[in-house]
């Protein structure tokens, strides 16, 4: 009940008469806000600002120290146009005046996004062509393995920041790794990895990269409401109701 079941058979569970649920729309904002964390941390260069301050090697202001990318104004790129997606659009466009293009696999047209004046471009090749930041919001599991491989890395603007809140499994992680180690793309800020928790060493040793050891959910506020839709859902399958947010 309630837990990650992008890593559950959910077919094994039919098959066995287990009921298996989540906990929708409780974490949208949440994970929104660490989406754009990583988005200005990773274009602004504040980790490594961070690290060379507390390691006493900050030698003072300096014209060309760490020069970053500024966000206004910007193109930035959403793969997975759902509560979450639209939730970074919106901070990214009302927040920075940043332009919003996205892909989505059906069609996406509502006051949200009309709002907000975001395109919607038929395939992710012309999302990563145009824009100055991707951000990945689409599901994890077999469908979308390697959505974003070397070849889609490849499409990518070297100017381009690739920002992952979804899962892991969602982009090769060698290709990205080879793709920052060679400075094809400008950087990445990840908050999921292939294998958690193990994060390669080749990744970790990396500037050009901000790492957060999956924090999406990770407020009070959030964590609270999942725990609560759990209960929630549980009270109803042992009453003999019908589970609010059943997904097998």
């Amino acid at each position: 009940f309630g837990v990650g079941f992008s890593h559950i058979d959910l077919e094994a569970s039919r098959q066995r008469g287990i009921i298996v649920t989540n906990t929708p729309g409780v974490l949208t904002d949440c994970t929104a806000d660490i989406a754009m964390s990583l988005l200005l941390a990773v274009a602004r260069r504040t980790g490594e600002g961070e690290r060379q301050l507390r390691a006493g090697q900050w030698a003072g202001w300096c014209p060309t120290h760490l020069i970053g990318t500024r966000l206004s104004g910007k193109t930035l790129g959403i793969i997975g146009m759902g509560r979450i997606g639209k939730a970074v659009a919106k901070r990214a466009h009302f927040g920075f005046d940043m332009k919003i293009v996205f892909f989505n696999r059906s069609p996406v047209d509502d006051d949200e996004v009309r709002a907000m004046g975001a395109t919607q471009l038929p395939t992710i090749e012309g999302i990563l062509a145009e824009s100055d930041f991707v951000s990945l919001h689409c599901p994890g599991g077999a469908e979308n393995r390697h959505l974003i491989d070397a070849r889609r890395i490849g499409a990518m603007k070297r100017s381009a920041f690739l920002i992952n809140t979804a899962r892991g499994d969602v982009v090769d992680q060698g290709a990205l790794i080879d793709a920052l180690e060679n400075r094809s793309i400008a950087g990445a800020g990840l908050d999921v990895f292939a294998e958690e928790p193990l994060v390669p060493e080749r990744l970790m040793r990396l500037e050009n990269v901000v790492l957060l050891p999956h924090l999406g959910s990770a407020t009070e506020e959030t964590r609270v409401a999942m725990g609560m839709k759990a209960v929630e859902n549980l009270i109803a399958f042992f009453e003999g109701r019908p589970t609010p947010d059943k997904v097998a």
